[in-house]
């Protein structure tokens, strides 16, 4: 077990709401390869630290995104520039996880894998800019139903009392369908890592949970375009309140901030670095049937505060499950 004590505790979670708020205020901040990136902001809920039961488990996580960006903000998309750019976007994602009986380093270790699968709509005004510099098109349309990037990751959560203290690792693969010069897109096309903790408190008494996730993102150049998109760091945080032996309620937000810029031969646009929040109401319910136990959780995010990226809202929809 680790040594966690309340003082300790306290020390950490200020320590990354303080991050969090000189990033908010800080003037110097300011994209990604079309205005997305690997790490999907909102993936961490409630309980996001806490141990969970070993062995075999699956989740399934619906995700429905609709954003879009005003005339005259320009994005480099495969190698293009577009502008007016409004998508929706529907992604399963499937994670077989592994949780260990035996303790790593007084930790309980889960490793798994998630697979992506889903359908996206995409149109921009205008393309201004393609190869050789020609205007192509005007409201441009594309759509994709296929395979997204798989992700292995693996986690080492601790815990003492309400207490509890994760580690994480993700590797992005780029396995996913791509085409270059599309405007839709279910693959990034380049490598990507990330490495995060995270804090949850939970007193099963007064039935209050706070969890609060940090993570920094690591990405590799698309190879296809020329384009390497900037290091970013995000901030998962949710606040929750137990009503009853199968519900809770309460409040789910995002901040996500690209701290380098971008670079490669293909930025047609600079380090166009970007930057959004969102903040929104989540609902969860857990169950038994039979003798196996599910959690059900739902999440939805108004964005705010976008820059260098597309802007809109979208929901998540967890199902976790023993196998």
């Amino acid at each position: 077990m680790l040594n966690l004590n309340r003082s300790h505790a306290q020390l950490v979670v200020w320590s990354l709401i303080a991050i969090l708020a000189g990033m908010l205020i800080s003037q110097d901040i300011q994209a990604d390869e079309g205005g997305s990136s690997f790490w999907l902001p909102g993936q961490f809920g409630s309980f996001s630290a806490s141990q969970t039961k070993p062995g075999w488990s699956l989740s399934l996580a619906y995700y429905h995104a609709s954003f879009s960006t005003g005339v005259g903000k320009n994005f480099e998309i495969g190698g293009r520039i577009e502008t007016g750019v409004n998508a929706r976007t529907n992604l399963l994602f499937v994670t077989p996880a592994y949780t260990f009986s035996n303790p790593v380093l007084g930790a309980q270790a889960a490793i798994g894998i998630t697979g992506t699968f889903g359908h996206m709509n995409s149109s921009a005004d205008a393309t201004l800019v393609g190869p050789g510099g020609a205007i192509l098109s005007r409201n441009d349309r594309d759509s994709i139903i296929g395979v997204g990037d798989i992700f292995p990751s693996g986690s080492l959560r601790w815990q003492n009392g309400n207490h509890n203290i994760k580690t994480y690792t993700m590797l992005g693969v780029p396995t996913g369908d791509y085409r270059v010069g599309q405007l839709a897109n279910l693959g990034i096309n380049h490598w990507s890592v990330d490495v995060g903790g995270g804090y949850t408190y939970y007193n099963m008494q007064s039935g209050r949970e706070f969890s609060i996730v940090a993570g920094f993102t690591h990405n590799f150049e698309n190879h296809s375009t020329q384009y390497r998109n900037g290091n970013n760091l995000h901030f998962d945080l949710s606040a929750s309140q137990t009503l009853s032996k199968h519900w809770h309620i309460g409040l789910a937000g995002y901040y996500y901030d690209q701290i380098t810029g971008d670079s490669g031969s293909g930025a047609l646009l600079g380090d166009f670095k970007s930057r959004i929040g969102g903040i929104g109401p989540q609902v969860g319910y857990q169950f038994t049937i039979g003798k196996r136990e599910y959690y059900l959780n739902l999440r939805g995010y108004k964005e705010f505060g976008a820059k260098n990226r597309p802007e809109g809202w979208n929901v998540w929809i967890t199902l976790t499950m023993p196998i």
